[in-house]
């Protein structure tokens, strides 16, 4: 018993001396340009003040944190948001829940710069969206808070800088 005391102080000892090799995260600048012109950016009667762009970019600045490499910076110009689903008039009894259908996905203009160490690595501007957004395990994302949209922008931002894949078109 005495023993595996010694060893487990040991290796407790050797990892408290050994200096972690964590890369820190990179960081991620987003801009919203004109977003009163924006085609659908929250609910129906809070309007833009709904939250929704302030959790946009936290959760840019959480996929930064999560997959860019230190000394990356990425600087997002958000064009036009277009969130999944769309309010239905008709339906009074349904007046403030959006309505998924295919036809109605998330939909987002991006305009970004990826830096590393001040070396331009990407610049683009693109349509980022998913047609797919109800079909398969995608659909478990509904009952979150712009679940579609985070699903979509998740996936998008780990081909783009994490993979690097180059923007189609």
């Amino acid at each position: 018993m005495r023993r595996i005391i010694i060893t487990a102080g040991m290796a407790l000892g050797v990892l408290a001396a050994t200096p972690l090799s964590v890369e820190a995260a990179g960081s991620v600048d987003v801009t919203f340009v004109n977003p009163e012109r924006y085609r659908d950016i929250g609910d129906r009667y809070a309007g833009p003040r709904s939250g929704v762009l302030r959790e946009v970019e936290s959760y840019f600045d959480y996929l930064g944190k999560r997959y860019l490499k230190d000394g990356q910076v990425l600087s997002i110009e958000v064009l036009n948001i277009d969130l999944a689903g769309q309010y239905e008039p008709w339906r009074f009894e349904l007046r403030n829940v959006r309505i998924m259908r295919d036809v109605t996905p998330p939909r987002f203009r991006l305009r970004y710069a990826l830096a590393d160490r001040g070396k331009l690595l990407v610049r683009a501007e693109e349509n980022v969206t998913d047609m797919t957004y109800l079909w398969g395990a995608g659909s478990i994302y509904g009952d979150r808070r712009l679940g579609y949209e985070k699903k979509m922008l998740r996936d998008w931002f780990r081909r783009r800088f994490v993979r690097l894949d180059p923007p189609r078109g």
